[in-house]
């Protein structure tokens, strides 16, 4: 058995035959919860690696991949109806750096957006 220590890639997990713990029966817990929602979990306790399956479930351009990722798992079963509905725009802020000047780490926070907005044009140009 493989454990995915220090993988946060949902697709990658599933995909590549690691162990996953299905907690997939939350998404509709989610859904339920309402629009505004803070995830206050300590230090390598799995927030990557949940918004990452929350993009794979959403994405509208991994409709496709959805029986292969999700099939045998809960939310396979038993689909909300907003699975592949939404275009995900991700940021992740741990990859700007925070150092040197207010000034340069405004620019590096510029770039990262930018960057991000960019691979999400690739993603959706179709």
């Amino acid at each position: 058995m493989k454990f995915p220590y220090g993988i946060a890639r949902f697709d990658k997990i599933r995909q590549q035959g690691y162990f996953y713990q299905d907690r997939t029966d939350r998404i509709r817990t989610v859904e339920d919860m309402g629009d505004q929602l803070l995830l206050l979990r300590p230090h390598r306790f799995g927030k990557s690696l949940w918004l990452s399956t929350l993009e794979n479930y959403y994405a509208l351009d991994r409709a496709d991949q959805f029986d292969a990722l999700f099939g045998d798992l809960a939310i396979g079963r038993n689909p909300t109806d907003r699975r592949n509905q939404y275009f995900i725009l991700r940021w992740n802020f741990s990859e700007v750096a925070a150092t040197g000047t207010a000034e340069e780490i405004g620019q590096a926070l510029h770039q990262h957006l930018n960057v991000c907005v960019d691979r999400f044009n690739q993603r959706y140009a179709a």
